[in-house]
């Protein structure tokens, strides 16, 4: 290749390359993530499970709707005062922090695209995000039991 061509390559070449860093570090989205039924009630959830370290760092981060009964179900290997926050998360959520016999420990509703910590009132394996309200609106409170969860 002669050098004046090289040059003026080089830096379109650059900024592809620099372009397609940006998408796959800060647009990642989770997809393909095995899913499991839940039940609280009469209300079944179709959960994806972010079982992970990966897959919980990016949970639903970048999407830009989440359909009515589905969520993401985070799973820990030890039980721990896991906390939340919602950057690059562009739909509010809330989230239910459930202890290992299934009951929702509390729920706090988190705003898209902020860095404030939510965190479980105890030490806890599971969480589970779905659509801001959903839980208030079913009127599903501290106590309830989420049943089908993957024992650990």
């Amino acid at each position: 290749m002669s050098e004046p061509i090289f040059k003026l390559i080089r830096p379109l070449f650059a900024a592809i390359l620099l372009g397609l860093f940006s998408l796959t570090a800060f647009g990642q989205v989770n997809v393909g993530l095995p899913t499991i039924d839940l039940k609280t009630g009469i209300y079944r959830i179709q959960a994806e499970l972010a079982d992970t370290p990966n897959a919980r760092e990016i949970g639903l981060m970048n999407r830009s709707s989440m359909p009515t009964n589905s969520g993401m179900l985070f799973i820990f290997e030890e039980k721990a005062g896991h906390c939340f926050w919602m950057s690059n998360t562009k739909i509010p959520l809330s989230i239910a922090f459930i202890a290992d016999d299934g009951k929702i420990v509390n729920i706090e509703e988190m705003q898209a695209e902020t860095t404030t910590n939510h965190c479980p009132r105890a030490n806890i394996r599971y969480a589970l995000e779905m659509n801001k309200g959903w839980f208030a609106e079913r009127v599903l409170v501290p106590g309830t039991i989420i049943q089908g969860l993957p024992k650990r």
